[in-house]
């Protein structure tokens, strides 16, 4: 989903704005654990703590990241998912803040709107970022939150989804704030055949999406804030010319379901409490989740809309082969981690043959967030673990990288993402981490540490 902004930033920028998270254990959400060293002019290695639960085998071939220091300093709105289209430029959707001069919240119900912008340039420091039109105003009804999604530039058309949030951007439950706490349905995609200039809505509407879920108002979604693999420029990188999508979902049965918390004592650990109330506890909110979902479709204004044109991911058949259905009823996680998964992303790494997956579990949606990275040969997997970063941020979310800044041997990328929107919430105060983090738009450049070449 599209970022949320914290009340201590939204009062300083004088903008209504949310934002997400990645996951934490409750007994570490007030950590005080450090992964960067203290001089880190020459770069850091990423310490990977990874889970005993973990339930990916480690990469043979592909160790972990290393930041080299170098990153970006844009003061910008959050929430950028980059496609890099066939003019050469990158064009992303962005919320919750001031962008170009522009301001824009996705949260407000009737009248939430959703940014769209340009970025021209091929140095990743020296981005020229504008408006390609004024923010989008598209009801959130019954929701309350409607925010930026998969989004795609191909043969020039931008293709433009949101997805639903609610009950609300700020949600007092039994004395904890929550964050967007529920993740509601894909009202399809607005679609501008002149790069952002001008746009036709989506004919869908949040009592009406694009999947037919939830069963329920404020239900469970499989397909929930779904995002476009980045396939590279133009989507050149397909392997069958249709576009991919990435989704974050949870069942309604869930075996172990988030808990409730409350507040702990200053400086201690948020705490666990009986609950029999009628409320998931962010179990699948804007940024936590379960499984990972994947649906593909060829894109076009005729079909992006049409549930019909869609193939969901439906398992593996007995040779291990994967299975494509157009019943969604049928689909099944490419992968599941419970109580671990959140935002999902996806880019293809030609030079490696490779995808490389970054997902974020920032439950509680108000604290320290974990991010990880997978990688696989074919998207339908087997996916391993890469690196897992306990608290990057110390509260990112959004990860992605664009396929534009990679290097032609795969092995140097940039990591986009946006960090700490709540500091402050629940008493939780948080630090950058890396340094050069912000709130907005951050790009750190990274390299891939390979267990032939370290």
């Amino acid at each position: 989903m599209g970022g949320i902004m914290k009340e201590s930033i939204l009062n300083k920028m004088k903008i209504i704005t949310p934002l997400l998270f990645s996951f934490m254990l409750v007994n570490s959400l007030m950590a005080d654990n450090k992964n960067t060293p203290a001089n880190t002019d020459e770069g850091f290695v990423w310490k990977s703590d990874i889970p005993e639960d973990c339930p990916f085998d480690r990469s043979p071939s592909l160790t972990g990241i290393r930041f080299t220091g170098r990153h970006s300093d844009y003061v910008c709105g959050d929430t950028w998912y980059p496609s890099w289209a066939s003019d050469g430029n990158l064009y992303s959707p962005w919320t919750d803040g001031k962008t170009d001069g522009i301001g824009c919240s996705s949260g407000g119900g009737k009248d939430a709107r959703t940014g769209h912008a340009v970025m021209i340039g091929d140095d990743p420091l020296n981005l020229t970022i504008k408006n390609t039109s004024p923010p989008k105003q598209a009801s959130a009804l019954p929701y309350k939150g409607r925010y930026p999604a998969g989004s795609l530039v191909h043969n020039g058309i931008w293709y433009y989804a949101t997805y639903c949030l609610g009950p609300a951007g700020s949600y007092n439950h039994r004395g904890f704030r929550w964050n967007w706490p529920i993740l509601g349905p894909m009202p399809g995609f607005q679609i501008s055949q002149d790069f952002g200039r001008t746009w036709t809505p989506s004919p869908l509407a949040p009592d009406k999406p694009l999947f037919g879920e939830p069963k329920k108002h404020l239900g469970p979604v499989k397909m929930g804030a779904p995002h476009f693999i980045d396939f590279g420029k133009n989507m050149q990188h397909s392997p069958d010319g249709k576009a991919y999508m990435l989704g974050m979902g949870a069942v309604k049965n869930d075996p172990k379901p988030r808990p409730c918390l409350k507040l702990g004592q200053p400086g201690e650990p948020f705490e666990t409490q009986p609950c029999t109330e009628d409320f998931a506890h962010a179990n699948l909110s804007w940024i936590s989740a379960d499984q990972i979902y994947l649906g593909r479709v060829t894109p076009s204004p005729e079909t992006i809309n049409d549930v019909k044109t869609w193939e969901f991911f439906a398992g593996h058949d007995k040779n291990a082969n994967p299975v494509w259905t157009n019943d969604f009823g049928k689909i099944k996680p490419l992968i599941e981690w419970n109580n671990n998964m959140g935002c999902v992303t996806a880019t293809y790494v030609p030079a490696l043959k490779k995808y490389l997956m970054c997902v974020t579990d920032g439950w509680p949606t108000v604290a320290k967030m974990n991010s990880y990275i997978l990688e696989a040969d074919t998207l339908t997997g087997p996916w391993r673990m890469v690196t897992y970063m306990k608290d990057f941020g110390e509260q990112g979310y959004f990860l992605n990288f664009p396929s534009k800044f990679i290097s032609s041997d795969g092995r140097t990328l940039w990591l986009c993402y946006s960090a700490n929107f709540s500091s402050g919430w629940n008493g939780m105060k948080l630090e950058f981490n890396p340094p050069g983090g912000r709130y907005g738009l951050c790009l750190h450049e990274v390299k891939l540490l390979d267990a032939e070449k370290p």
